[in-house]
């Protein structure tokens, strides 16, 4: 008898990939589709995707790192028709982690994130 072993995402969320980028979830893919389309139309420009944010630097101790950087990774960033940075994250959960990031974006970098 064969048996395979398969393991499932933390939050049964499905990769996707599009255009050779991977996507962790089909909310975030469908958005990116739908952003390509509103860059395409001349909505929104400069759309990128998993763009990083350093939310804390690295410690260091006499040159030696202590403590890693802490940052988030957006799904997507983008700007609108006024030139407004916009960032967005396509959740299907808000983490505990994720909701202190949020709040570390807003107060280090002065950006709302936009929860899709």
């Amino acid at each position: 008898m064969r048996v395979s072993w398969y393991k499932q995402n933390k939050y049964g969320n499905d990769k996707l990939y599009i255009a050779g980028k991977k996507f962790d979830s089909k909310r975030e893919s469908k958005r990116y589709v739908d952003l390509l389309l509103m860059e395409k139309v001349k909505h929104i420009s400069e759309l990128k995707t998993q763009v990083k944010f350093v939310l804390i630097p690295s410690q260091k101790i006499n040159g030696k790192v202590v403590e890693r950087e802490c940052s988030y990774i957006a799904d997507f960033t983008y700007k609108d028709k006024d030139g407004n940075l916009v960032v967005e994250d396509a959740k299907g959960f808000r983490t505990p982690e994720y909701k202190i990031k949020r709040k570390l974006m807003l107060f280090v970098h002065g950006i709302q994130i936009k929860e899709i």
